[in-house]
């Protein structure tokens, strides 16, 4: 069961003018069952993505790299669950390349105004057949208000669709955004989570959304891990309408500035339902390291921290083995750190003082925290003004069961 995260509810996930949504049961993988999607885009949108930095990443990633360097405008999006296209070498590739084409021509634009997208199991041949007839149904029931089917349609072992809407008012002018994100396994995204797609109906020069979708990525999905593995597949794409009032095209404006504060906190919002339905997950996580010297170095920490299986299995046995913490943030790479200065806390109980342990704190308060399921742990560093925010989850019997069988 997923940690504290509701359903979304289909109504409360506005429509965005200038995208429509359409889904079908391909037979991907499994029968019966969502697994394909299509999005349409209005002519003048633009769109921006950040994909995984894993080198042997997937033959649509490596397609839609291509796709959005060709600078065609794109017009639709392609995904599929159920096969990753990865590990697949050339055939892989002109599968992606067949999915683009055939889009492209059902939809009578060219095929490199497609951007394709797969997740699922790696080192198998993409189905093409299956997924090329699928494309007509999906075709056949594009909707604007189609959000919550699209989050079910990109689920691979997730326990529920993962969807969240917002509309905010910039310069008197209303904005309105919706994204859908999916993920719950191989994850600690170099960019962003395993997929994620994010639409608004501003007017964003193409310049400025490269820019912005890098930003909301490195404060969003750039935060989260489950086990510290980056997906070969990861994809996280932001598309700006431009069928609604504002419109940004300066990095420098106040506009801008209050565009990207609501698309981070979107983000950030459909991130964190990732770690909230991580694999097998009991436990939800915040790490935040502060007083460093600077970014990088809090990060890696919180990373150490996060994805270090004894502090994992620590919390979801809710055993206050605290020193798995201080081991963790000793072996992180910050060479120069001095340990002797570092205080550590779980939420409101002060575990470590100046590098040892406290001497008020108690067993029986650590232990209280740990019970909680969402729980904040915060190291002080003393060496700086630089801080940085992970979250994570525990690992739980269900974690290896569920990647054992995974394939079943």
């Amino acid at each position: 069961m997923a940690v504290n995260l509701l359903l979304p509810v289909s109504a409360n996930l506005k429509p965005v003018a200038g995208i429509e949504l359409g889904y079908a049961e391909a037979g991907i993988r499994k029968a019966n069952r969502k697994d394909l999607l299509v999005m349409k885009l209005a002519p003048g949108a633009t769109v921006a993505g950040v994909f995984t930095t894993n080198r042997f990443c997937a033959a649509p990633v490596q397609v839609c790299k291509m796709h959005l360097e060709a600078g065609k405008g794109i017009r639709a999006l392609v995904v599929n669950t159920g096969n990753a296209n990865a590990g697949t070498g050339e055939p892989g590739l002109a599968n992606a390349n067949a999915t683009c084409a055939a889009l492209g021509e059902l939809l009578g634009c060219d095929a490199a105004q497609v951007l394709p997208f797969s997740t699922g199991v790696i080192l198998e041949p993409l189905p093409i057949d299956r997924l090329k007839a699928g494309l007509p149904e999906a075709i056949g029931n594009l909707r604007v208000d189609n959000w919550y089917h699209a989050a079910e349609s990109i689920m691979t072992t997730d326990t529920q669709p993962k969807a969240a809407s917002r509309t905010v008012t910039i310069n008197g002018k209303t904005v309105i955004l919706t994204g859908i994100s999916k993920g719950a396994g191989m994850i600690k995204p170099n960019m962003a989570t395993m997929l994620g797609f994010l639409a608004m109906d501003a007017k964003v020069t193409q310049p400025v959304l490269d820019r912005l979708v890098k930003e909301a990525a490195d404060k969003s999905f750039n935060c989260i891990t489950i086990d510290g593995d980056t997906s070969t597949n990861d994809s996280f794409m932001l598309i700006a309408t431009g069928a609604g009032q504002l419109e940004v095209n300066d990095a420098a404006s106040p506009e801008y500035a209050a565009l990207a504060a609501a698309v981070i906190g979107i983000s950030q919002e459909l991130a964190q339902m990732i770690v909230r339905d991580g694999e097998g997950a009991t436990k939800f996580m915040t790490i935040t390291v502060e007083d460093g010297k600077d970014v990088e170095e809090c990060r890696k920490i919180a990373y150490s921290i996060g994805h270090s299986p004894l502090v994992k299995t620590a919390f979801y046995a809710s055993d206050p083995n605290l020193g798995r913490i201080l081991a963790a943030i000793g072996y992180a790479g910050v060479g120069d750190l001095d340990v002797s200065k570092l205080n550590l806390y779980l939420d409101d109980v002060w575990v470590a003082k100046d590098g040892g342990r406290n001497p008020d704190y108690k067993e029986e308060d650590g232990q209280r925290v740990m019970k909680q399921s969402e729980i904040t742990i915060r190291v002080k560093l003393a060496r700086g003004d630089a801080s940085a925010t992970v979250w994570t989850c525990d690992f739980s019997h269900d974690y290896v069961s569920i990647n054992a069988d995974y394939r079943s």
